[in-house]
C-alpha cells in the first residue's frame, strides 16, 4: 500500500471514506502507555510526508523524552547547546530561559513545533506591541531560531513564521535629552577641575560626553583599548546585564556596528591619559580603566546615579542621564555638519535609520540653520546687484 521501505509504519486506504490514515503509536502522557492514534489525509503523499515527519521526530532526544517535540523544549535545547559551545554569554542565555518560561505560562511553549500555525505564532508576536521595538524584535528573533532548526531537521514541513511581520512598538519612546553647548561647557569645566578621588567617574562621563560611547562601553574599557600612537579608543566590548540587576563584562558590544575606532578628541587626551595611568596604579585582573570602590566592576546604575547628582549640584537640572551625555557628543556632531553616516559610525548604530531617527530633530533644526545661510546669499545678492544698478 503506502508502506516504504525502512519505514516502521505505513498508510491504508480507507475505502468508505475514500481517504487514506496512519495509525501513530501515541504515549500517553500520563501512563506513558503506548496507544494507537489514527490520523486522515487525502492523498497517500500527505500519509507519507507525515510518516517521515513523525520517523524524524521520534529519533530526536527531545521526542524520546517528551513524546513530542513542544516548542518550549526545543528553545531550552538551543539555548544549552549554544551557551555550552560558548556561542552565547550568559546574559543573552538567561534572557533566553525568561522567555522560554513566559511562553510555557502563555500555552504556547508546551505545544508540539508541528502543530503550531501561523495564526497563533502571529497572535502571540501581536500581542507584544506594548513593548519596545527592539524586545519585540528579540522575541521574534528567537521564534525564528527554533522554527528555522525544526525545519532543518525535518520536525516541521512549512515554518509558520515565514510571511509573519515584525509589529511596530505602540509603546512611547523615552526621549533622552541632549545637553546644550553652554550646559555641556559648565559640565566639562566642573569634572576637569575635579581629582578622581573627589570625582571617579569624572573621565567616564568626559570620555561619554567627548566620543559618544555608551556607558557599558566605557566602564568596559581596558587599557589594551587606548592607543595613544594612532589616537584612538578601540570600542571592543561592553558591560552587559545578567539575571537579577547584575553586570558582568561582556566579549562582544551591544550589536556588530558597535565595535569601532573612535578619535580620542585634544580637549579630554589629558583625562584619558590620567585614567590610564590611575589603572596602572589600581591594577586589576581585566586592566580595566574604571573599578568602585571595592575594586570591582562599576554598575552603569551607580554610575548614572552619581552623573545626576552632579548635575542637579552644576546645572541645576534633573532630566540629564548617562545616556544624555551620548547624545550629547551626536548633536554636537551634526550641529558641525558631520555627514549622517559617519555620525552613525561613530555612534555604533546598526543602522542608518535609527541615527536618522533619533537626531531628526537636531537635523531638522540643522537644515533651516543652513537654509539661513543661503537666504542671507540671496540677500547679499540682491544689494549688490541693486548697488549696481544704482
Amino acid at each position: 500500500m503506502g508502506r516504504k521501505k525502512g519505514n516502521t509504519l505505513r498508510a491504508y486506504y480507507n475505502k468508505a471514506r475514500n481517504n487514506w490514515f496512519v495509525p501513530f503509536p501515541i504515549k500517553d502522557s500520563n501512563t506513558r502507555q503506548e496507544k494507537i492514534h489514527k490520523q486522515y489525509f487525502n492523498t497517500l503523499e500527505e500519509a507519507n510526508n507525515e510518516i517521515k515527519l513523525f520517523e524524524y521526530k521520534k529519533g530526536n532526544e527531545i521526542y524520546i523524552e517528551n513524546n513530542s517535540i513542544p516548542l518550549n523544549k526545543l528553545m531550552e535545547f538551543i539555548n544549552e547547546r549554544k551557551f555550552k559551545s560558548g556561542k552565547e554569554e550568559v546574559g543573552q542565555y538567561e534572557k533566553n530561559k525568561r522567555f522560554i518560561e513566559r511562553i510555557t505560562e502563555d500555552g504556547i511553549g508546551i505545544k508540539d513545533v508541528a502543530d503550531i500555525t501561523q495564526t497563533e505564532l502571529e497572535d502571540f508576536i501581536n500581542s507584544l506591541t506594548n513593548y519596545s521595538d527592539s524586545y519585540i524584535g528579540q522575541w521574534v528573533a528567537q521564534f525564528r531560531q527554533a522554527f528555522e532548526y525544526a525545519e532543518k531537521k525535518k520536525f516541521i514541513k512549512i515554518n509558520p513564521l515565514i510571511d509573519i511581520e515584525k509589529p511596530k512598538s505602540t509603546k512611547e519612546t523615552k526621549k533622552v535629552r541632549p545637553l546644550e553647548e553652554e550646559e555641556q561647557e559648565k559640565l566639562t569645566k566642573y569634572l576637569m577641575q575635579k581629582s578622581i578621588i573627589e570625582e571617579p567617574y569624572k573621565n567616564a562621563f568626559l570620555i561619554q560626553m567627548y566620543m559618544g560611547l555608551r556607558i557599558g562601553e566605557v566602564l568596559a574599557l581596558k587599557r589594551e583599548d587606548i592607543d595613544f600612537k594612532e589616537n584612538v579608543i578601540h570600542i571592543k566590548r561592553t558591560l552587559k546585564r545578567a539575571e537579577k540587576g547584575r553586570f558582568y563584562l561582556g566579549n562582544t558590544t551591544k550589536t556588530p556596528a558597535g565595535v569601532r575606532d573612535i578619535p580620542i578628541p585634544k580637549k579630554i587626551s589629558k583625562y584619558v591619559k590620567e585614567q590610564f595611568d590611575n589603572s596602572i596604579e589600581n591594577n586589576n585582573k581585566n586592566n580595566l580603566l574604571f573599578l568602585n570602590e571595592n575594586k570591582n566592576l562599576v554598575s552603569p546604575r551607580n554610575a548614572n546615579v552619581v552623573l545626576k547628582r552632579i548635575v542637579i549640584n552644576t546645572l541645576g537640572v534633573f532630566d540629564i542621564t548617562t545616556h544624555s551625555l551620548r547624545h550629547t557628543f551626536g548633536t554636537r556632531c551634526i550641529e558641525a555638519g558631520m555627514s549622517s553616516v559617519v555620525v552613525q559610525r561613530l555612534m555604533g548604530h546598526e543602522k542608518l535609520e535609527t541615527t536618522m531617527d533619533i537626531y531628526v530633530g537636531v537635523l531638522d533644526k540643522f537644515k533651516i540653520k543652513e537654509l539661513q545661510k543661503l537666504n542671507y546669499f540671496y540677500e547679499d545678492d540682491k544689494n549688490l546687484k541693486d548697488e549696481h544698478e544704482r
